[in-house]
């Protein structure tokens, strides 16, 4: 059961994305329109089209003279993300899309349509050192980390997919965004809490997401979560724990071997108690490894008085593995022994697996 693939934390050095709007703060932006010799609104002028109108063609910035376009167009909304194809499940309602980046990297990002609200799944690496082992992203390997901006435009072309009306329902607009794609969030840290508040921050800023609406997913990596508390921001916190006993939780996610269990749930403790808000338990139900009815009373036990919530994830199968989900009765006892423990307790409703668009099944294979 043990992977062979090492941890990775620090990512390969590659050569840098060009810069976009969406790497830089709205003073920054004004600091580079300025220097490129036009005047300091125009940032405000660019970023509107670009939050607000989701447009990032600078030919169709009409309220701008043509020249002035074509310059602060060329130099801070040059292309990031190319899209090589996507796959629609769920009656069009999933959207898997593949997209290749300036060096030729290829990552995945997953948009799903439910009844009340619009949710991206984007990545924030392109591969993932972290080596889970009934994960396909991490069983791939850790290729770099992703830019600030091209992170951000994941979600900013989920918008402008939904603003067209091109999912099932008509126009909507983009609600909810999980960093629970590609990469481990916490190892490209300055990056992502970038990128947050690109997402969070009112237009034209940003997108102008509830904090609440941005879920950031982790293995755990306490000393990461304990500068998240830090940051004054209050997207939610989503833990990976997949075991509650160190000694499964070593080989399942490997990272444990670093930060054992009640390191990261004390981390979790510390982010809740600064923010307020219930972190959840991320817990993929493993056939015989991990569903055991002692290991739930285990959890319970964990988790019993903590501002925690369990989200349940029935495993979702990957190329090769030798592991499979849990039977219903199985996950069902789970559930019940939770709730015994009085834990709030779901079971995710899985989507885009027939498309390899759900949790663990991201390879961004070309």
């Amino acid at each position: 059961m043990m992977t062979s693939l090492p941890l990775i934390f620090d990512a390969p050095r590659k050569a840098k994305p060009p810069r976009h709007l969406a790497d830089l703060s709205p003073s920054e932006r004004r600091v580079a329109v300025a220097e490129l010799g036009e005047k300091p609104f125009r940032a405000d002028q660019l970023s509107r089209h670009y939050f607000s109108r989701l447009e990032n063609d600078p030919a169709a910035m009409t309220d701008l003279p043509a020249a002035v376009r074509d310059r602060l167009g060329a130099a801070l909304l040059p292309p990031l993300l190319t899209e090589v194809r996507h796959v629609d499940t769920d009656r069009g309602a999933t959207r898997k899309t593949l997209w290749r980046l300036h060096d030729g990297t290829l990552v995945e990002s997953v948009l799903m349509r439910y009844r009340d609200r619009l949710t991206v799944c984007i990545s924030s690496q392109a591969g993932c050192g972290m080596a889970c082992p009934f994960c396909a992203t991490g069983q791939g390997g850790l290729t770099r980390n992703l830019s600030t901006a091209e992170i951000v435009e994941q979600a900013v072309a989920a918008a402008r997919v939904a603003a067209a009306g091109e999912l099932p329902g008509g126009p909507m607009r983009l609600s909810n965004v999980v960093f629970m794609g590609m990469g481990e969030p916490l190892a490209n840290y300055q990056r992502v809490v970038a990128a947050l508040h690109r997402l969070i921050d009112p237009a034209p800023a940003g997108l102008g997401l509830s904090q609440r609406a941005v879920t950031v997913s982790t293995v755990g990596l306490a000393p990461a979560i304990g500068k998240l508390a830090d940051e004054g921001l209050s997207v939610t916190l989503a833990v990976s724990l997949h075991a509650p006993d160190d000694e499964l939780r070593d080989t399942l996610v490997p990272v444990n071997n670093r930060w054992k269990v009640r390191e990261v749930l004390e981390a979790a403790d510390g982010y809740a108690a600064r923010t307020g808000r219930r972190y959840s338990i991320e817990y993929a139900m493993i056939r015989n490894i991990n569903d055991q009815p002692w290991r739930a009373d285990l959890l319970g036990t964990l988790l019993s008085g903590r501002l925690a919530h369990v989200n349940l994830i029935p495993l979702n199968p990957t190329p090769g593995s030798k592991w499979d989900a849990s039977p219903k009765p199985v996950e069902e006892e789970f559930v019940a022994r939770l709730e015994d423990h009085g834990v709030p307790v779901t079971v995710r409703d899985t989507r885009g697996q027939d498309i390899d668009g759900a949790c663990g099944q991201l390879a961004a294979i070309g």
